[in-house]
């Protein structure tokens, strides 16, 4: 479909599923829509890659909502290909399985009643400590030691922070951990496990999650194919500048195939990183919003696949794995998501690597990440090296916006300047600078189209972070 240049143009940029949820809700109101992408594919990171008769997630993405229209919305998308899929999630540390999250009987057959009693014992000094000193928590590192003790904290929350962050957990905001496991500590998942009706069941810990039949990007699939019928949605597309004037957009330049073409629009809405907005607009931004934006880093994924003649390796919809002598941090075997997802009578396992572009896992040959990735397997006895027949490598850049300690304020430095503009949102986890499960990006979309179509201007609430209480898995 070509480009539609009209004035009355919404200019949506990003195809994941905030971009195209907030595509969709503008088509079905008869708005015109233009959506860019970058990649050649849609969906962002929840995105299914096909590959020899092989389904599998960039990572594995498991959707669920408290909010009852969207489960309802997600369903009437998927139709019969909505599955409902049980959670059962573990962590490998030092050869032996533990229940996430932690559960006592299961921590004493694991660590031993020495170790629980040291964790027990650890976590009470620590709330008494509490009681005396307040001080708040700032890092990753003073939420966790608060809500669980120092104990926990060195055996896996360090390390698998470490991990995936790739900097001190000294360095990491407290933010990511306490909307991940948000009101969770030590003593309630004990209350929890001891008294099964204690409590209200955790958002972040709930027992089944909605999957799609054929992968996660069967949502996106449906969403594009809805926008498409009649509205142009561009891959391979890059977003080079936004001109601006008077605080408003009024074209964006891009480039595809090595072509460069203005656009034109009434609105647009952001969904692509935050930092590249900033560094996209034309004129520049005054410096102290650009030296914001340059303050905002991300972290990137990169998912070895190794396919397995096997029907079966574990029966887990997720294995973490927090030691620091094994380079990746979690594992999952997407037949165990939907039995769709694999040939008959073989399965595949998809290991994660939080790297950074330029370091030596990035910078990997897919031969050596094969070789690493099948050496660790086999010592941690998950598999035979026969059982691998084909592998795949992919490599994701700014799979996840980096909380640093600071990094709210320099948010706010930029959100107060995007404020100003009068036909200009942001949604969506790398648009916003926050970390949005798929729900919270979805509803981001479905807020801004909605505001669109009501009253055509940006309101305050699509650039400034939602609530913690609005933050789910």
């Amino acid at each position: 479909m070509p480009l539609d240049n009209s004035v009355d143009n919404v200019l949506i940029l990003g195809a994941g599923l905030a971009g195209l949820t907030a595509a969709r809700e503008l088509n079905r109101a008869n708005r015109l829509v233009t959506v860019i992408e970058a990649d050649e594919k849609i969906g962002g990171l929840a995105r299914t890659i096909e590959y020899k008769g092989f389904r599998f997630d960039l990572g594995g993405h498991r959707f669920v909502t408290n909010n009852p229209d969207l489960d309802s919305y997600v369903r009437n998308l998927l139709g019969e290909d909505c599955l409902s899929v049980p959670r059962t999630s573990k962590i490998l540390l030092r050869n032996r399985y533990f229940d996430y999250p932690l559960r006592p009987l299961n921590a004493i057959c694991g660590f031993g009643p020495v170790m629980t009693a040291s964790i027990l014992f650890d976590y009470l000094r620590q709330r008494a400590r509490v009681r005396f000193i307040k001080t708040a928590p700032v890092s990753l590192q003073d939420w966790v030691i608060s809500h669980f003790g120092r104990t926990m904290f060195d055996i896996f929350f360090r390390d698998y922070s470490e991990k995936v962050w790739g900097i001190d957990c000294q360095r990491i905001d407290m933010s990511w951990m306490e909307q991940r496991i948000q009101g969770l500590s030590l003593g309630k998942a004990i209350k929890k496990s001891l008294l099964p009706g204690h409590g209200q069941q955790l958002a972040t810990l709930t027992s089944c999650f909605l999957y799609p039949r054929l992968g996660i990007g069967q949502i996106a699939d449906q969403l594009v194919a809805q926008v498409r019928q009649s509205n142009p949605v561009h891959t391979g597309m890059r977003v080079i500048k936004l001109n601006h004037s008077g605080f408003q957009i009024n074209s964006v330049e891009v480039e595809q195939d090595g072509y460069r073409r203005v656009l034109n629009g009434s609105t647009v809405i952001s969904t692509i990183p935050l930092p590249v907005l900033i560094r996209a607009m034309r004129p520049s931004p005054p410096a102290e919003v650009l030296a914001a934006a340059s303050q905002l880093g991300s972290r990137d994924l990169l998912t070895v696949t190794l396919m397995i003649d096997r029907p079966r390796v574990t029966t887990h919809t997720w294995i973490y794995i927090p030691e620091k002598n094994i380079p990746f941090g979690r594992i999952h075997e997407p037949s165990n998501w939907s039995a769709c997802l694999a040939p008959e009578g073989q399965t595949h396992l998809v290991v994660e690597y939080f790297c950074s572009r330029g370091d030596s896992i990035w910078d990997s040959s897919d031969e050596t990440l094969t070789k690493t990735t099948i050496d660790h397997l086999v010592t941690l006895g998950l598999i035979n090296r026969d059982d691998v027949f084909d592998s795949v490598i992919t490599r994701i850049a700014n799979a996840y916006p980096l909380f640093e300690v600071g990094y709210s304020e320099h948010c706010r430095t930029i959100y107060d300047y995007l404020e100003n503009f009068r036909n200009l949102y942001t949604a969506g986890r790398g648009g916003m600078f926050r970390y949005y499960n798929m729900d919270h990006a979805m509803m981001a979309g479905m807020d801004a189209a909605d505001d669109i179509i009501r009253c055509g201007s940006p309101a305050l609430e699509t650039v400034v972070p939602v609530s913690a209480e609005a933050v789910g898995r």
